[in-house]
């Protein structure tokens, strides 16, 4: 079990950027997979984006690749995500995700979250 803490989140125009914030801590926080989803009013849960322990493979939402890039700064166990070109589409709560590596998937399977950061994009 590992808590996941997010920031960044905030009120951004169409075709503006913004960056989230997520820190890892507790048991095994420095050999986990870390994930971004994302959940708009009224719709499911959707993968964002992933990246392994090691920062080296990275995983994106087909929809989104090319205008987000998740990055990890393993020193302090922190995932970033970077939104570019933001559309009012991608308002949403996006929440940090984590669970060990097992050789599965980057996309699914996790079974740690975090508070959630809201995303809100104005047109």
């Amino acid at each position: 079990q590992v808590q996941l803490v997010e920031s960044g989140g905030g009120l951004v125009q169409a075709g503006g950027s913004l960056r989230l914030s997520c820190t890892a801590s507790g048991r095994a926080f420095g050999l986990i997979i870390m994930a971004w989803f994302r959940q708009a009013p009224g719709n499911e849960r959707e993968f964002v984006a992933a990246v392994s322990w090691s920062g080296g493979v990275t995983a994106y939402a087909d929809a989104l690749k090319g205008r987000f890039t998740i990055s990890r700064g393993n020193l302090k166990n922190t995932v970033f995500l970077q939104m570019d070109n933001l559309r009012p589409e991608d308002t949403a709560v996006y929440y940090c995700a984590a669970k060990l590596p097992r050789g599965d998937s980057l996309r699914a399977g996790y079974d740690n979250w975090g508070q959630g950061t809201q995303v809100t994009v104005s047109s």
